[in-house]
């Protein structure tokens, strides 16, 4: 059954790391969720959509041009070039070209042009936001496998002790020296220390899992490299939380969309009080037509010439300008300027609660991380402890000593606090990558 186990597990193991060779860097797996990832290609779509309001809004300072042509053709009775009635046929066409543009609209066309600008800007900030957001996932799920991995790697080596345990009490109970009793308390100790194993590699298993799919790859032969995490230390803490909000809500995507938010409501303001100047545009045009007689001209009689008549006798041209001043629209134009005022004192008052919320999180985030710290410490305190306990204990047990219970409530004192710094060490490390992530620091090193 044990062999059955085991190769189950190995089979496993295969499946995420025997398949393909490669092995995803921090660095690599970052960048790729950072150029593949959907949200984040929306995303770029959406600052691509707000780069064309700025074209539309440009064009609004243009003209606009149109020309236009019409054409009749009649056939009945009606009256000739004698003045008789009878059956004529005839075309009538025009030609038109026309401009129409504003000279002065109360500054809105200017206005609602910085507005699409400072749209664009949004767009990117946002984009910016959405970036780093996905870039702390992918640092997360990375940091997950290895913790997962040094948890597997931790219920092997005692797996592997139950087995020598097993095969030395064997020896002593085929000798006489051992009840087999103690031998059965072994076998079931290895039971479930391989247990342990299988359950750690299924953890692992879905650790590679989460981050292939946050990467949108395969998971058939994922694997990561492997990083030294060493033995981070409260040192490397900032001094205090403030440190990290002051530089934090100076670079903080949120922050600056949040001020973009309260310029874009100002030129909302401008906007609406525009509509209480005047207004001056300006039209031009030019024209001509033509008309042809098909039959019942007079002897000697011809059409005039086409050119002639549209280059020349049937054309003209107009100019124009159109003046309009507000007086009264029934209090609309008021009440759009106090709502614009409104949404103005809205977004600074979201600006306000998007820097408290921000200083709230780093506060958080700070106090989680000095405590992660204080944490390991102690965790690698009770680890040496339990290491010395379970040397003094392993000594006791090969002299006869202690009982097999004794010793493994020693060994499980020392799984457990193995355990507890491996889930400490990676708490701490992923929290002070936060911190580094709000500082504005690289979290990929």
């Amino acid at each position: 059954m044990k062999t059955k186990t085991l190769a189950v597990i190995a089979l496993i193991a295969f499946s995420f790391s025997g398949v393909s060779q490669k092995k995803w860097t921090l660095k690599e797996a970052v960048n790729y969720a950072l150029k593949h990832n959907i949200t984040i290609k929306q995303n770029v779509l959406n600052v691509k959509l707000s780069e064309e309001d700025v074209t539309i809004n440009k064009g609004n300072f243009l003209p606009s041009v149109s020309a236009s042509s019409s054409s009749t053709f009649s056939s009945g009775l009606s009256q000739n070039s004698s003045g008789v009635l009878a059956k004529t046929d005839n075309l009538n066409a025009s030609f038109n070209v026309s401009a129409r543009g504003n000279i002065f609209n109360g500054f809105r066309n200017l206005n609602f042009y910085k507005q699409a600008l400072l749209g664009v800007e949004s767009s990117k900030i946002e984009l910016q936001r959405i970036k780093d957001n996905i870039s702390l996932n992918v640092v997360d799920a990375y940091l997950n496998i290895l913790f997962a991995k040094e948890n597997l790697s931790a219920a092997q080596v005692q797996y592997e002790i139950s087995k020598n345990q097993i095969i030395k009490l064997k020896n002593e109970v085929d000798a006489g020296a051992k009840a087999k009793g103690e031998l059965l308390n072994v076998e079931s100790t290895a039971a479930t220390d391989e247990q342990n194993v299988v359950a750690r590699q299924n953890t692992l298993n879905l650790a590679l899992l989460t981050l292939a799919q946050l990467l949108q790859v395969s998971p058939e032969g994922f694997d990561i490299a492997t990083i030294n995490v060493g033995s981070p230390s409260i040192a490397t803490l900032y001094d205090d939380s403030n440190v990290v909000y002051e530089k934090a809500v100076k670079t903080r995507p949120e922050i600056a969309k949040a001020e973009l938010g309260i310029k874009n409501a100002e030129l909302g303001v401008e906007i609406a009080k525009g509509a209480f100047l005047p207004s001056l545009s300006y039209s031009a045009g030019a024209g001509s037509s033509f008309f042809h007689q098909f039959n019942n001209l007079r002897p000697g009689q011809r059409n005039i010439y086409f050119f002639k008549q549209v280059l020349k006798d049937r054309f003209g041209y107009n100019a124009g300008l159109s003046l309009s001043i507000p007086i009264f629209n029934g209090y609309k134009t008021r009440a759009n300027v106090n709502k614009s005022i409104i949404n103005k004192e809205v977004s600074e008052y979201t600006l306000e609660s998007q820097k408290l919320q921000l200083q709230q999180t780093i506060q958080k985030v700070f106090l989680d991380a000095k405590a992660a710290a204080k944490t390991y410490e102690s965790a690698q305190k009770s680890l040496d402890a339990q290491n010395e306990a379970f040397k003094n204990a392993q000594e006791r047990f090969n002299f006869g000593a202690m009982t097999l219970f004794d010793f493994d409530q020693v060994r499980n004192r020392l799984v457990n606090a193995q355990s507890s710094l491996i889930r400490a060490k990676y708490d701490y490390v992923f929290k002070t990558k936060v911190l580094k992530f709000y500082y504005g620091e690289s979290i990929l090193d």
